[in-house]
């Protein structure tokens, strides 16, 4: 009998290209998951549509595969490598233990490249100079902890898998692969997306408890989920996956949690996002990239701000592992977790371990500097060749930590918790809408509820030369930015709903397209004191009440009107949270946010009126 595939790697000074995989949803073992052994020949390709459609493949995808999308990013020309597997085993974890090296691996730490103080500097600049100037509501900026190591790299590897595979239970996907140039080792918490018989998982992880020296404990971790800031970092990037999950799933997504993910240095909170969608698995990769959750929102933006903030390339940090197969009735699946806290091993012997941490309007850069120092601990333990902390107890089956998730859920939108079903208006029927994207997939998320209420619904771009005029309803979308900037997308928008509003036909416009509508209108736009991105408020409109999710940097101020408009104004404030007029409305605010509780009530009563020729009437 053969010895084991994994041995064989274990023997070879110089393995062909492998993969050695312990995923949470692999092949099922009597010790849980299976690990799975995977060789093969190596063939980069261009695109995500030219990933080999074999029966299984391993694509290693950079973060510069945005440009695929039309994103910006420093291109360092990270190759996106297909491993195309000829040869797989099966093992179980103590099987595998059992064959890989127990052995040091020879380090060196060089310390991080962008220290503590410049660190926390950027910290401050991106909630400054990003999010106070409305560019979004979070962003991921990273820094890299480098090391050197006379181990070569595949050695290396497989010794620092064995470590993982002891130390991080947790983790969604521990692995180790070698392709060509490129080794990377990790284990990574996160699922970025996967696909089985046409049901799509999504996992926006985000809130971090770091564990103190003593271990987590139920005190710490209750004080942690009570904790706004952290609260609302989990819902936007949870909205921002919902805008992906809108665009590759035709019915949307259905948010399903939160849960923890405990790992050995941290516990994250997470929700899972469950949709069906009959895409191509590589179409559905590409509609994804890359995860809100190692980007920011919007994602074309934080791009952007990546790009100004960071001063080298990513390479396949924040990018994914994307293993494509088939299952035994030939339909295509797709299993790809993100590339974090991983070790990108080179072959001149540098090591660099990539992190970063998510910036929200509430950071305070010494709590960011923080976390990165617990998100890289145990890949460095694994280095260092330091043993796991003992194994700690599981937090979220204690009562009050169940409680404490589940109260979380109470202020959300029941459109995204609950089955969704067809709330088609009788004064809708046979009508349609034209959304046009000014650069912010929240689009997508509206035009998913429009056809729940019975409309026909488009999506355009801006740049597009959107022409609504074979639509019955413009819905004049959400965006980045100072509306008071002559660029060309605000240019545009002013340039589309100015049109729309000459014509008299029915017109809707949200967040920056209010603010645009508003400008065309004379009121006075302005700066908030604080941003409002990713916060629940609760707002009068004409005379209702509603609970909604704001993510403002902007506003409009009151002012004298035309004849026949009218302003639901913040009286404590001064903002204007909407507007009406002959047969248009906006709304400062998202209506189709996971925040906004009562939105979909409200987009149904203002579509309804608009296309009634009645006056927007909130509620």
């Amino acid at each position: 009998m053969p010895d084991p595939l994994l041995a064989r790697l274990v023997a070879d000074p110089t393995p062909p290209p492998f993969a050695v995989l312990r995923r949470e949803e692999g092949p099922a073992t009597d010790d849980g998951p299976g690990v799975e052994v995977l060789v093969g020949d190596l063939v980069d390709v261009p695109t995500l549509a030219d990933v080999p459609d074999d029966d299984q493949v391993l694509a290693l995808v950079p973060y510069r595969q945005v440009v695929e999308r039309g994103f910006v990013c420093h291109d360092d020309g990270a190759p996106l490598r297909c491993l195309v597997v000829r040869d797989r085993e099966v093992l179980t974890r103590q099987q595998a233990l059992d064959l890989l090296p127990d052995e040091p691996v020879d380090v060196e730490h060089l310390g991080f490249d962008v220290d503590d103080a410049a660190y926390a500097a950027t910290v401050a600049a991106v909630v400054r100079d990003e999010i106070g100037r409305g560019e979004g509501a979070d962003f991921v900026v990273r820094r890299d902890h480098r090391a050197r190591t006379t181990t070569p790299a595949p050695q290396a590897a497989l010794r620092l898998l064995r470590r993982l595979l002891q130390s991080e239970p947790g983790a969604y996907w521990t692995f180790a692969v070698h392709a060509g140039d490129t080794t990377l080792v990790g284990a990574t918490p996160e699922r970025h997306v996967s696909s089985r018989g046409g049901e799509v998982l999504m996992n926006p992880i985000s809130g971090t408890y770091r564990h103190p020296a003593t271990g987590p404990d139920e005190q710490g971790l209750l004080t942690f989920l009570r904790d706004l800031k952290e609260t609302e970092e989990l819902f936007m990037v949870v909205d921002e996956e919902l805008k992906m999950m809108s665009a590759v799933c035709p019915d949307g997504g259905r948010v399903l949690g939160p849960h923890l993910k405990q790992m050995s240095a941290l516990t994250h909170t997470e929700y899972l996002l469950q949709g069906r969608s009959d895409l191509d698995v590589r179409d559905v990769l590409r509609e994804t990239v890359f995860a809100p959750t190692v980007t920011g929102s919007p994602v074309r933006n934080a791009a952007r701000v990546i790009r100004r903030h960071e001063t080298t390339p990513r390479g396949y940090y924040s990018g994914v592992l994307a293993l494509l197969g088939h299952d035994d009735d030939g339909r295509q699946t797709l299993d790809a977790p993100i590339l974090i806290r991983t070790a990108h091993l080179d072959p001149d012997g540098g090591i660099r371990v990539p992190v970063g941490a998510t910036l929200v309007r509430d950071s305070v850069p010494e709590h960011e500097v923080a976390e990165t120092h617990a998100k890289v601990a145990a890949v460095l333990r694994a280095l260092d060749g330091h043993p796991a902390p003992p194994p700690a107890a599981r937090l979220a089956d204690r009562p009050a930590v169940r409680a404490a998730l589940a109260e979380r859920n109470r202020s959300l939108a029941p459109f995204w918790l609950e089955p969704q079903a067809d709330r088609a208006l009788p004064a809708l029927s046979g009508r349609s809408a034209l959304v046009v994207d000014a650069e912010d997939a929240w689009t997508a998320m509206l035009a998913t509820q429009l056809r729940r209420l019975g409309l026909r619904t488009d999506v355009v771009a801006w740049d597009a030369d959107p022409d609504p005029d074979g639509h019955d309803l413009l819905v004049a979308g959400p965006g980045p930015g100072d509306p008071r900037q002559p660029d060309a997308r605000i240019t545009a928008l002013r340039d589309l709903v100015g049109r729309r509003l000459t014509t008299g036909r029915p017109l809707l416009a949200v967040c920056l397209s209010h603010q645009v509508l508003a400008g065309l209108l004379g009121l006075p736009l302005v700066a908030l004191p604080r941003p409002h991105q990713g916060a629940q408020r609760r707002v009068e409109l004409f005379g209702t009440t509603a609970r909604v999710g704001s993510y403002n940097t902007f506003t409009a101020a009151p002012g004298d009107l035309p004849e026949g408009v009218e302003a639901a104004v913040d009286h404590d404030t001064g903002e204007v949270h909407a507007l009406r007029g002959p047969a248009f409305a906006s709304v400062q605010f998202h209506l189709e946010s996971l925040l906004s509780p009562d939105g979909l009530d409200l987009l149904a009563d203002l579509t309804g009126a608009l296309l009634a020729g009645r006056p927007a009437a909130g509620r």
